[in-house]
């Protein structure tokens, strides 16, 4: 199977948008470690309508007018990452869940550190937003995109949690 993909500049860093036909498969970022997420071939087709529309959906959101996706989506992984990929859609822009209420959400409350496990290697980032889980003490806890980049996202959401600075200490580096 042969991959599209494109690269989007964002204010998270370069992100790599892949398709699968007509559906995306992956949204990387330019930080993502080799292997997290595993793909076949890809070769370069910034026309394609679906990433097209992808780009531009993303461009809306980073823009803050945009608040859901309208894209199909095309996971790859075990059942049980797709449960957690699929839990993971239905959480609110603007708000947050732990690892355990995804865990609970799923019907395993025993699987925190799978929910942790799979979270990680959910391939379409921001889309189906991983950002938004969080520890079960409010604290930020692994993001392929860095933790920066992970309170960049929830802040631009205004979501609020323990620790959470304001977006202007984003930027005052």
């Amino acid at each position: 199977m042969t991959y599209t993909c494109t690269t989007l500049a964002s204010p998270v860093g370069e992100l790599k948008l892949v398709a699968n036909g007509a559906r995306r498969a992956a949204i990387l970022g330019e930080n993502d470690k080799p292997g997290r997420v595993r793909l076949g071939p890809m070769s370069e087709a910034p026309d394609n309508p679906i990433l097209v529309r992808t780009a531009e959906q993303l461009r809306e959101y980073f823009a803050g007018t945009r608040d859901h996706f309208e894209l199909e989506l095309d996971f790859v992984g075990t059942d049980f990452q797709k449960k957690v990929w699929a839990a993971l859609l239905t959480i609110p822009f603007g708000e947050t869940r732990s690892y355990s209420q995804i865990a609970e959400q799923i019907g395993n409350p025993a699987a925190v550190r799978a929910v942790g496990a799979a979270n990680g290697k959910n391939p379409i980032s921001i889309v189906a937003p991983c950002h938004r889980v969080i520890g079960a003490s409010g604290k930020l806890t692994g993001f392929a995109g860095g933790l920066e980049a992970k309170e960049l996202l929830l802040t631009l959401e205004g979501c609020e949690w323990p620790g959470a600075s304001r977006m202007d200490d984003l930027f005052s580096n």
